[in-house]
């Protein structure tokens, strides 16, 4: 049965708007994939999950690739909360089994990588990580009545099955709390919106920021459009940007582009407001940009690596001692989504000898039961659409960090 999409914010958003607000394979060493749960665990999770007494909960995302910092940030992330999990006892008793496989951001490589976790005895899906593999991947999951968790596609058409949820913001929702965010912060009057109409998650964010931003009183005076076959050359939009005298450029788009974007906004002597959503973050990490452009972008996230919480700060110090860098929003989301599977599985009281169906009916009910204190949101609930209920926050790039506005 198909859920009926929901286009508007929840309560709590708007309060908050107001308020200011490569490849696998089978062992850890790759980075890719990993079986088993704690170092300290490792022995207890590996035998858990060859005699079948272990949840297997499979994730699947870019770790390779143009956007692969989504993807080995999810990975990562999830990592950590499996590793904490499984050391603390598991979920209902029984360890974790995880295991993660690389789609290149490619649908058909996707459910591929889908096939093969299934082959392996996944019961639960921690992905897919972007937006188009997963519309490919969820068609797949309601075939085999498996429970999946998205951390970050956020496209509304990832939700139309009612086994698939939300960590992340639905499109919608992010172009309307952009409009939000900006009108009521005065940010700009005359705004423009670059955005690759070729893509599910950029066209969907736009569209419901342009309706919005006359409802906040901005003035949407370029609306200015590219495709994944033009996404090099961006000088004409900026100039149209620039000739209209729009004092803020909003970018629903990817790192990448975004990158492009400051660099030839900067060599024409353009410098507005740029503004962004989730896409953007990972725009510190681009080889060979000069990250001194990206100084004042804003973008909505609901996660601040700076953040001054004991459960942020614990997340941060354990991500760095791993992997050698900031965590960014997608590993938090992730972060959250095991511990959310955690939360659903405990209230079902489902168990691994349970059919792959049994479960995600189970998990599918609990979802509309329980409440998650995260990363990313505090009391977070999920809408019977598969969608989350969560303030949303921004953040300024500062001195070549993200800081929490």
């Amino acid at each position: 049965m198909k859920k009926a999409l929901s286009v508007l914010l929840t309560a709590a958003m708007a309060a908050s708007m107001m308020a200011g607000c490569g490849s696998s394979s089978d062992g850890a060493a790759s980075g890719t994939t990993t079986d088993n749960g704690a170092a300290a665990g490792t022995e207890s999770a590996g035998a858990a999950a060859a005699d079948g007494a272990a949840f297997k909960i499979g994730g699947i995302g870019p770790t390779t690739g143009a956007a692969a910092i989504y993807g080995t940030a999810v990975m990562n992330g999830a990592q950590i909360a499996v590793d904490e999990i499984n050391a603390a006892g598991g979920i209902n008793g029984y360890q974790i089994a995880y295991k993660f496989e690389d789609d290149q951001h490619d649908a058909e490589k996707s459910v591929n990588a889908y096939n093969s976790l299934k082959d392996w005895g996944m019961q639960m899906l921690m992905g897919t990580v972007t937006t188009t593999p997963c519309v490919a991947v969820v068609e797949k999951t309601a075939e085999d009545g498996m429970y999946e968790l998205t951390p970050s596609a956020s496209s509304t058409d990832v939700i139309d099955n009612d086994n698939v949820f939300q960590v992340c913001f639905t499109d919608p929702n992010q172009g309307t709390a952009s409009a939000q965010y900006i009108g009521e912060n005065k940010l700009a009057a005359k705004v423009a919106v670059i955005y690759d109409s070729s893509d599910v998650y950029s066209s969907g964010i736009e569209a419901n920021f342009v309706k919005e931003a006359q409802n906040q009183g901005l003035e949407v005076v370029a609306e200015e459009a590219f495709t994944a076959d033009s996404k090099t050359d961006f000088s004409t939009q900026l100039q149209k940007a620039q000739s209209a005298g729009a004092e803020l450029v909003f970018l629903p788009i990817y790192y990448t582009e975004a990158s492009i974007i400051l660099t030839q906004a900067d060599s024409m002597g353009y410098a507005p407001t740029f503004f962004g959503c989730d896409g953007l973050d990972g725009l510190l990490g681009v080889e060979n940009f000069n990250t001194e452009l990206a100084e004042g972008v804003m973008l909505l996230t609901p996660f601040a690596a700076d953040a001054d919480d004991e459960k942020t700060q614990s997340f941060v110090t354990k991500y760095k001692e791993a992997y050698g860098d900031t965590p960014n929003q997608f590993a938090a989301d992730a972060y959250d989504a095991i511990y959310i599977i955690k939360a659903a599985a405990e209230q079902a009281g489902v168990t691994p000898d349970m059919s792959v169906a049994d479960i995600g009916s189970a998990l599918e009910a609990a979802m509309a039961e329980i409440s998650v204190d995260g990363l990313t949101g505090d009391s977070m609930t999920w809408q019977a659409t598969g969608e989350v209920s969560k303030a949303p926050k921004a953040v300024v790039i500062k001195a070549g960090a993200y800081s929490a506005m």
